[in-house]
């Protein structure tokens, strides 16, 4: 792990170096920098330029409460079980009385906060629309630049039409539960069609098949062309680490 001494300690190339070595203090300060608009944010963003573009990135979204963090923890597990690096960027609404958030996704995933290979980070939103930080591109960067095999970003809860994650991630997973609506529900248009895999979480309770035919309705009324991706279904339970 580099050494990032004393004098060198705020100066973005030793952050830089440090992170690639797998320093997770000087990549919570990259990230910090990015959050708080720095000065320094300029050169950061310059020295990392040819050094990103080589992490698979990973949008989780869909509304509050189906379980993106359990989904999240569970895949961190899995990539983790092949080896592999792992960021995780979890977005967590802030409040628009007071201007705090509860960075509670972070909690849900205390089983890799030990994991050297695992590096968690919770980002308010800060009143920035789409389900997304504004700081979050940037901040996918900065873990890309870092190393990471693959990166995740879990949305906040979202509505219909919050669709940023789209243009950031390479893979988006819509995650839906049972008693999300009706088929009329399922065939409105925003969220639903930037679905590169539905997963139907919690598919152990009741209505988890209703959801499921709806979810295959809405994809029957969309033409697919020849060697045209077709967004499976994925039924999952994730609390118990299983999918169907």
């Amino acid at each position: 792990m580099t050494d990032i001494g004393r004098g060198s300690r705020g100066k973005p190339a030793a952050l830089v170096a440090a992170a690639r070595d797998g320093d997770p203090r000087a990549l919570a300060r990259l990230v910090s920098l990015v959050e708080n608009g720095s000065p320094q944010l300029r050169e950061v963003m310059k020295l990392i330029a040819p050094l990103t573009g080589r992490a698979r990135v990973i949008g989780l979204t869909g509304a509050p409460g189906v379980g993106k963090s359990t989904i999240t923890g569970a895949l961190v597990r899995a990539y983790r079980m092949q080896g592999l690096r792992v960021g995780v960027l979890a977005v967590d609404p802030t409040s628009p009385f007071t201007g705090g958030a509860l960075l509670g996704d972070r909690v849900r995933m205390q089983d890799h906060a030990t994991d050297s290979g695992v590096f968690i980070r919770s980002m308010a939103s800060r009143g920035h629309l789409g389900g997304l930080s504004w700081a979050a591109p940037q901040a996918l960067r900065i873990l890309d630049a870092a190393g990471f095999d693959v990166i995740m970003i879990e949305t906040v809860g979202v509505g219909q039409a919050e669709v940023a994650i789209a243009s950031a991630a390479d893979s988006t997973l819509v995650i839906v539960a049972p008693g999300m609506g009706d088929s009329i529900q399922a065939a409105k248009a925003g969220i639903l069609e930037i679905a590169d895999i539905f997963v139907v979480n919690k598919s152990d309770r009741p209505g988890a098949q209703e959801a499921i035919r709806d979810l295959r309705t809405m994809l029957a009324m969309v033409r697919h062309g020849p060697g045209e991706w077709k967004p499976p279904i994925v039924p999952a339970t994730a609390t118990a680490g299983e999918t169907r």
